[in-house]
């Protein structure tokens, strides 16, 4: 949830934040160059000469190869090694980490891989990032090593890459492994502990919003309250993650829902302890684990204070339930 808003961060906006920060990797998720190219054609797989590879294989850096000769101008999806997880559906959310050489320079690029590099989170299919990235993905597993030459069209077109070093109109070759995918409907499953009585109990209702029923007749708390729902044994959430979550609010005063993440297509994308979302939930999720169920009750100064947001009163405390599906 966002502090000016009612509804989380989109994700053109995510990619921005990501694309200003000092971490080199979101280079490939520049917004405008992937806008600004033109149509890309449907990508093959092998249009010689072709790149090689060494070193590491999946998980670990690439080391690319260019070969004698240009380019064959053509958009190549090469699947290296094929993993054995789920299939990449367009609308996942998908976790890649990359390797990335310009082959019209012979320059190595900044990779995921590097000391500050970090995995590329987005949207298969968006339209958000190159198409390189987000087109590739799609119908390819989870555990795959792919090798993608991507011309002008499905890279950085005619703008090129200032903040890469890629100059206009350059072939840019890619290494993408898959790391992870999730489908916009995903939840977590197990066993649910429920709350104390003092505080709001939770129904599960599978792959639709959590029905949460606040106690009768007792005050809301003046303090941020926190109970894992469902303990997850993935990593530890740290401030500046970009967490996929499915969430769903109601107001303490009646019960009332007036956000979830179902009314936005399902799992959404957000920045913790960056300032980008209400503080409650910067507080309250930042140590969590990764695949944790999460009850939030944010007071009004961790929340919206005295300013009404959409269905959200002025001075109104907030509950939520948040399930915390991944963290990059």
């Amino acid at each position: 949830m966002r502090r000016t808003a009612g509804l989380l961060l989109t994700l053109p906006l995510l990619l921005v934040v990501a694309c200003s920060s000092s971490t080199k990797a979101a280079g490939p998720a520049t917004p405008s160059a992937a806008s600004a190219a033109p149509t890309v054609p449907a990508p093959v797989s092998e249009a010689p000469p072709m790149p090689t590879l060494s070193g590491g294989g999946f998980g670990s850096k690439a080391t690319i190869t260019i070969p004698e000769g240009q380019p064959s101008g053509q958009f190549v999806v090469n699947t290296v090694t094929e993993g054995e997880r789920q299939t990449v559906n367009k609308g996942d959310w998908v976790t890649v980490n990359y390797t990335a050489k310009d082959w019209t320079t012979g320059k190595d690029l900044p990779s995921s891989y590097d000391p500050n590099g970090k995995p590329q989170l987005y949207q298969a299919g968006s339209g958000q990032l190159v198409p390189a990235l987000d087109q590739s993905v799609i119908g390819k597993k989870v555990g795959s090593r792919l090798l993608v030459v991507a011309p002008p069209a499905a890279a950085f077109g005619e703008q090129g890459s200032t903040q890469l070093g890629v100059e206009k109109n350059d072939t840019v070759v890619f290494v993408l492994d898959i790391m992870e995918s999730l489908a916009p409907d995903s939840t977590l499953t197990g066993t649910m502990t429920q709350p104390p009585p003092t505080l709001p109990q939770v129904k599960d209702n599978g792959k639709a919003p959590v029905t949460i029923t606040i106690p009768a007749g007792q005050p809301a708390p003046t303090d941020l309250q926190q109970a894992v729902l469902i303990k997850g044994e993935g990593k530890q959430v740290k401030s500046g993650q970009t967490l996929v979550v499915q969430y769903t609010g109601v107001l303490w005063s009646n019960g009332q829902q007036f956000d979830s993440s179902w009314s936005h297509g399902g799992a959404q994308a957000v920045q913790i302890g960056t300032g980008s979302v209400i503080e409650g939930w910067d507080k309250g999720l930042v140590g969590q684990n990764v695949g944790s169920r999460v009850m939030l009750v944010v007071p009004p100064a961790l929340g919206y204070q005295d300013k009404a947001q959409g269905a959200v009163p002025a001075n109104s405390t907030l509950v939520f339930v948040i399930d915390i599906l991944e963290a990059v």
